[in-house]
């Protein structure tokens, strides 16, 4: 097993333990990788409408999709 395996059996794991289904876990995991692509897309300005930058919006856009954690500031 890798060690990304490893976190995600991990992650799953944790799920369950905090009452959420793998079926939960997984739409959420879908929903991360859809808004971090359309991050992605962005121009400067629609950037700048909703207050990030470029470097957050990619760095967010690169996270593992079962990342799902809020990002340390």
């Amino acid at each position: 097993m890798t060690s990304r395996s490893l976190s995600t059996t991990r992650t799953i794991r944790n799920a369950a333990v905090r009452g959420t289904t793998w079926l939960d876990w997984l739409r959420r995991v879908l929903h991360a990788v859809e808004s971090r692509r359309h991050l992605a897309e962005m121009d400067d300005r629609m950037l700048s409408d909703i207050g990030i930058s470029r470097t957050d919006a990619m760095r967010e856009a690169t996270r593992a999709p079962w990342d799902l954690t809020p990002p340390r500031r």
